[in-house]
């Protein structure tokens, strides 16, 4: 699917990296309430690696800046990797970086610590990528790369939902159970086991009773 966002395919990737330098030094320098976390994240080193398109960049801090290389010698303290559209659901889509973590469309390893500061800094600065490319290089670039992205966002969530369909189709095919029976089964089966909880409860009772009244009949 990377092909559907040529306009960053066609940029090199040193390009790219002068790019999101010049927009994250934007947008850090201009709100001094992100100095103190940008301090937190001096030293730290975090590689990015898109997928499908084989680019891989460093992002570094550096006296209380953001940096970013196609090549780095530093240790690495955090490795992102996703395809296009995964980082374009998340800088143009505005996805959750947690939820597409935990849907694996984006793979993060490393230390957490760094993981989470960088994800403070990231919350705070509310970086909308449209706008600063738009600011920083013009409407004629800023829109088709923008443009690109939404276009791969809604390419994805179409073929998503597409293939959530395909697979409901083949299961009532099969006559096995979709996502909703399987749900009303789960629903059933959690009612079951609160009322056979209520029946064994009782049983316990009905049974000390018993040994109690065995025991008061045996003296």
């Amino acid at each position: 699917m990377s092909v559907m966002f040529l306009p960053l395919r066609l940029i090199p990737v040193q390009v790219q990296c002068v790019v999101m330098t010049t927009v994250l030094d934007l947008v850090f320098a201009r709100d001094e309430t992100l100095k103190p976390l940008l301090h937190d994240l001096n030293g730290r080193v975090f590689r990015i690696h898109i997928t499908d398109t084989g680019a891989v960049m460093y992002l570094g801090f550096a006296r209380n800046r953001a940096w970013v290389h196609s090549m780095c010698t530093d240790d690495i303290d955090v490795r992102l990797s996703g395809s296009t559209a995964g980082f374009a659901r998340m800088c143009f889509g505005h996805e959750d970086p947690d939820d597409l973590v935990f849907e694996q469309v984006l793979k993060l390893s490393g230390d957490s610590d760094a993981m989470l500061r960088f994800k403070k800094l990231f919350a705070a600065a509310d970086l909308d990528w449209e706008r600063e490319l738009r600011a920083s290089f013009g409407d004629f670039f800023g829109s088709r790369v923008a443009r690109a992205a939404h276009t791969l966002v809604k390419t994805e969530q179409k073929l998503t939902e597409a293939s959530r369909a395909t697979v409901s189709a083949r299961l009532r095919e099969m006559e096995l159970p979709d996502g909703d029976r399987l749900q009303q089964w789960q629903a059933g089966v959690e009612h079951l086991s609160h009322q056979i909880s209520r029946v064994k409860g009782r049983v316990t009772r009905l049974q000390h009773r018993l040994e109690q009244h065995l025991n008061d009949r045996g003296e």
